[in-house]
């Protein structure tokens, strides 16, 4: 086992890879190393899209579709999933519905009701600040202020050391033995 027997062993394999694999043998080291030529099909990128018209990236049907959430269960919004994602099918159509509505004539609150009309409120990247919905926002500060409070009184009462608790039982000797209460920890320990 020693350093020519590994290199004979490397030999025969880097044979047999260019027995089985000859294409591997033929290139040229820095037409491996490059990403170059790795795509043999534009198709493999996507569907092709059609021209951009002055509704693509105008601000307010970016707008629009920034507050609608994209069906297709990626959970982006409609203007970012049809930006980054070249495979969805579904964020080109919602793009589309929110250009021939904003062609109506239609202000973005419309369109928005419009899109919830068709798919429910679950189409919204966020709910509606009305109802029981108010609850959703309230209900997350309102427990970080309580317990915020709650460590408050406590850090406070650590502090201080607990006043005037004691052991009632303990003080009055009711195991038959000597005792002791500690204030601080509020537990009342029994010495025997």
């Amino acid at each position: 086992m020693g350093g020519s027997d590994a290199l004979g062993r490397l030999g025969l394999l880097t044979l047999w890879l260019c027995a089985v694999f000859p294409a591997a043998a033929i290139q040229e080291p820095s037409q491996r190393d490059s990403a170059v030529g790795l795509l043999p099909s534009p198709s493999m990128a996507g569907q092709p899209r059609r021209p951009i018209t002055d509704y693509e990236n105008d601000p307010f049907v970016v707008g629009i579709e920034e507050q609608l959430r994209c069906t297709c269960g990626c959970n982006l919004d409609v203007y970012t999933c049809r930006t980054t994602d070249f495979t969805c099918q579904t964020s080109p159509a919602l793009h589309r519905q929110v250009i021939s509505l904003v062609e109506q004539g239609k202000t973005a609150q419309e369109v928005i009701d419009e899109f919830v009309a068709q798919y429910g409120e679950l189409v919204l990247m966020a709910p509606r600040k009305e109802g029981f919905n108010l609850v959703g926002y309230a209900l997350p500060g309102m427990a970080i202020a309580i317990v915020g409070a709650w460590i408050v009184d406590y850090v406070r009462n650590a502090r201080r050391g607990i006043r005037g608790v004691g052991c009632a039982s303990a003080r009055a000797g009711a195991f038959g033995s000597p005792s002791r209460c500690f204030r601080q920890s509020r537990v009342c320990v029994v010495a025997r």
